[in-house]
């Protein structure tokens, strides 16, 4: 009896001992150990938004997506619309692409007792890449002391010409003209054949300075040529 008494006081000791050490470890416990619902409750707040009662509402932040801008595509072919017009529009520009090509002139013939200054503009046609033809309109002031009569006329004519390119600074050139002189003993028209040749400057893409010496062959009796006297005249063209 003695014996059972003891091993039951012993027992006894040994479950207060135990009962102690899980009241002391209880409150860690609870705390690591949420219960269900109060897990679920966080969980639904998280995804709408909206704190359980009772619990302090945590401030919520959203992250917006980035967003990505396409960087620009560039091609080293220019669309077929654009190549297409390029050859097109540098063919149409500048007046060396065009078969037409105009100017001016400024002649001039200076002796001892005559003096000649004229102004010609022209307008002239490619036929090939050599020849081509065209026409001048001619205003001319003069002033003759040869004859036993000083006089001066300002005179007007026209013609049709040719210039063939014998090189490329160096062309010739054939002039049929038609003025009409206004002599002291009256007017009169009188008939040129001009022939001869110029050389051409380059003064710009398109723009030429051309130099002319040219001598009437026909020889009228009224012409102010009779002597044999060069028509010298400088000039600029467009295209030529």
């Amino acid at each position: 009896m003695k014996c059972l008494s003891l091993c039951l006081a012993v027992a006894a000791l040994l479950l207060m001992s135990v009962g102690a050490q899980a009241q002391t470890s209880a409150p860690h416990d609870s705390v690591a150990a949420m219960p269900d619902s109060l897990a679920g409750a966080d969980s639904t707040a998280a995804h709408t938004g909206v704190a359980p009662a009772g619990a302090a509402a945590a401030p919520m932040t959203t992250t917006p997506a980035p967003t990505t801008t396409p960087a620009p595509t560039t091609s080293a072919t220019p669309p077929a619309s654009q190549a297409a017009a390029a050859p097109a529009a540098q063919a149409s520009s500048g007046a060396t692409g065009k078969p037409i090509y105009f100017g001016g002139a400024v002649g001039f013939s200076f002796w001892s007792d005559y003096t000649r200054i004229s102004i010609e503009p022209l307008a002239a046609y490619k036929l090939n890449e050599k020849l081509s033809i065209g026409g001048k309109l001619r205003y001319e002031y003069l002033k003759d002391h040869r004859g036993p009569t000083n006089y001066t006329a300002n005179n007007f004519g026209a013609s049709a010409f040719s210039n063939y390119r014998v090189l490329r600074p160096i062309y010739a050139h054939g002039e049929l003209a038609v003025m009409n002189y206004d002599y002291p003993t009256g007017k009169e028209t009188v008939p040129f054949l001009l022939l001869g040749g110029g050389y051409v400057q380059m003064l710009r893409p398109g723009v030429t300075l051309n130099y002319e010496v040219l001598w009437d062959v026909l020889n009228d009796d009224n012409s102010p040529y009779e002597a044999g006297q060069p028509v010298v005249s400088v000039g600029v063209a467009v295209g030529f």
